[in-house]
C-alpha cells in the first residue's frame, strides 16, 4: 500500500517560490536536503525555514541565492553567514509561539521535510529525537515528505506519525549527528557550584546543552526526586535518572516523566531514549507554555546570555546588532519559573569573555537586542557569586550586579553608569 521512493523523486514536488520546513536539530533529513540541494539550478526564490540544525547546510551556499533562501527561527552556526551574505533571515518568535504561526497560517507552509523512525506494525513512525515546532508543520504543510532511518529512536510523547499521514517518503539509513560537550573550565564549574547550591530537592529543572548546565548537573548526585521539563536536554541527564535523582515525582505536571521538545547528545542519549516511556519529547507550544510550565512547584530554569547590562536587560540573541542565535525558549522558562511556586529563574554567564571583555555592562551595545527584560530576571550568576534582583531597584540591581562582575571592570561599569546621570 505504501511504496518508498528515492530521493530525488521525492524532492520533484518542491517548487519555485515555495516554503519549506526543516525538521530541526539533530533530526534534520540530510539526505533529502541533499537531493533539494542538488536542484538549485532549477529552483528559484524557495523559502527554507527552519531551528537550529545540526550537519551541512548546502542549500546556504550564498552561490545558490537565487535558488534558495534560508529563514532562521534560531540562527545556527551552519547558516549564520547567510545574513551577511544577504541569502539568509532571521525571524524573531517564542520557540512556544512558533507552532501558532504555522496553525493560523501566518507563515504557511508548502513542504515539510521530516525525519522519522521506521513504522510500527501499526504503520505508526515516530519523529524521533525532536518535536518542537514539526508536528504543527505536518499538519499544516500542503506536502509532507519524510526521511525512514531505522537509527532513528523511537520515542514517546506527541511525535508519533502514521504512513498515512506522508504523501511521500524514502528510506534511508544513516547516523543522527551526536554532540559532544567539552569538559567545563574552572570559572564554569565555580557558576555551576554557585548553581547547584540554589537547588532545591524536589524542583523541576529546565536547562539547555552547555558545559554549564553540565557541570551543574554533576554536583547534583545526592539530591532527591527532581525532576525534567525543559526545551531539551543531554547526556548529563542520564545518570540522574539511573540513581532515582531525577525520577520527576514531585512534578506538578507530567509527574513520573521527563519531559523536553528535542535532543541532542552522544550515541549513548539515543540508546537510552529509545523506547523509553520515562521520556517524553512533546510540541512546544506545550512543553514551553509559561500556563504548563509554572504548574511544576521548584521550577528552575537555567539560561545563559551574551552580555547583561546593570539594570537586569538580558541579550541573549545578537552581538549588538550583529544576530548571533535566537529568542528561542528563554523567556517562556525564565517567566514559568517566575510564577511556579519556589521558583528560580537563573541567567548564567562567565564575568568576561575570553578575551577579557565584560559581559556585565553598563549599556547593552547599540542595536543589542533584549531577550528578557529586566521585569523578569531574578538572579544572575557568575563566577564571583549570586546578584538577587527580584524586587529590587536600579540602584540595588546596579549594586548588586557590579558586585559579581569581574574585578578589573568593576569600577569602571559603576562610574560609566552614573556618570551618565542616571539616579533612579
Amino acid at each position: 500500500m505504501y511504496k518508498s521512493v528515492s530521493a530525488e523523486e521525492a524532492v520533484k514536488i518542491i517548487k519555485n517560490n515555495d516554503r519549506v520546513y526543516l525538521h530541526a536539530a539533530a533530526a534534520v533529513p540530510k539526505a533529502l536536503v541533499k537531493a533539494m540541494s542538488a536542484r538549485h539550478e532549477e529552483l528559484r526564490n524557495v523559502e527554507v525555514c527552519h531551528l537550529h540544525t545540526e550537519g551541512d547546510a548546502p542549500y546556504a551556499n550564498p552561490l545558490y541565492k537565487d535558488s534558495f533562501h534560508v529563514n532562521s527561527f534560531f540562527i545556527a552556526k551552519n547558516v549564520r553567514h547567510t545574513l551577511k551574505a544577504g541569502n539568509g533571515s532571521y525571524t524573531p518568535v517564542f520557540l512556544s509561539e512558533l507552532p501558532i504561526l504555522f496553525k493560523r497560517n501566518i507563515i504557511p507552509i508548502d513542504v515539510a521535510l521530516i525525519q522519522v523512525s521506521p513504522p510500527d506494525k501499526h504503520g505508526y513512525c515516530s519523529l524521533g529525537v525532536s518535536v518542537e515546532a514539526t508536528l504543527a508543520a505536518i499538519d499544516n504543510a500542503k506536502h509532507v515528505i519524510a526521511q525512514i532511518n531505522p537509527k532513528m529512536p523511537r520515542v514517546h510523547g506527541d511525535g508519533i506519525i502514521h504512513l498515512s499521514e506522508l504523501d511521500t517518503f524514502i528510506e534511508h539509513e544513516e547516523d543522527i549527528p551526536e554532540l559532544f560537550l567539552s569538559k567545563p573550565n574552572e570559572i564554569e564549574n565555580k557558576i555551576a557550584h554557585y548553581i547547584a547550591d540554589m537547588i532545591e530537592n524536589g524542583s523541576t529543572l529546565q536547562m539547555g546543552i552547555g558545559s554549564i548546565p553540565n557541570a551543574v548537573l554533576s554536583r547534583l548526585v545526592n539530591h532527591k526526586n527532581l525532576g525534567i521539563h525543559t526545551e531539551m536536554f543531554s547526556d548529563g541527564v542520564i545518570d540522574l535518572i539511573l540513581n532515582d535523582v531525577i525520577n520527576g515525582n514531585r512534578k506538578g505536571i507530567n509527574p513520573g516523566r521527563a519531559l523536553s521538545t528535542f535532543l541532542m547528545g552522544s550515541k549513548k542519549l539515543y540508546d537510552y531514549v529509545d523506547d523509553n516511556p520515562f521520556v517524553e519529547l512533546r510540541s512546544a507550544d506545550y512543553v514551553n507554555d509559561v500556563s504548563i510550565i509554572k504548574q511544576n512547584p521548584k521550577m528552575v530554569a537555567i539560561n545563559s546570555a551574551i552580555e547583561i547590562d546593570v539594570t537586569g536587560q538580558v541579550c541573549a540573541d545578537s552581538i549588538g546588532s550583529k544576530m548571533y542565535s535566537g529568542v528561542g525558549g528563554q523567556m517562556d522558562f525564565i517567566r514559568g519559573a517566575s510564577l511556579s511556586n519556589g521558583g528560580k529563574a537563573i541567567i548564567a554567564l562567565p564575568s568576561q569573555t575570553s578575551n577579557g571583555i565584560s559581559r556585565i555592562v553598563p549599556f547593552l551595545k547599540q542595536g543589542a537586542g533584549v531577550v528578557t527584560t529586566r521585569a523578569h530576571v531574578h538572579y544572575v550568576v557568575t563566577e564571583y557569586g549570586i546578584a538577587d534582583l527580584y524586587g529590587k531597584t536600579i540602584k540595588q540591581r546596579v549594586n548588586a550586579l557590579v558586585k559579581i562582575a569581574h574585578p578589573n571592570h568593576q569600577e569602571n561599569i559603576e562610574k560609566y553608569y552614573f556618570e551618565a546621570g542616571i539616579t533612579v
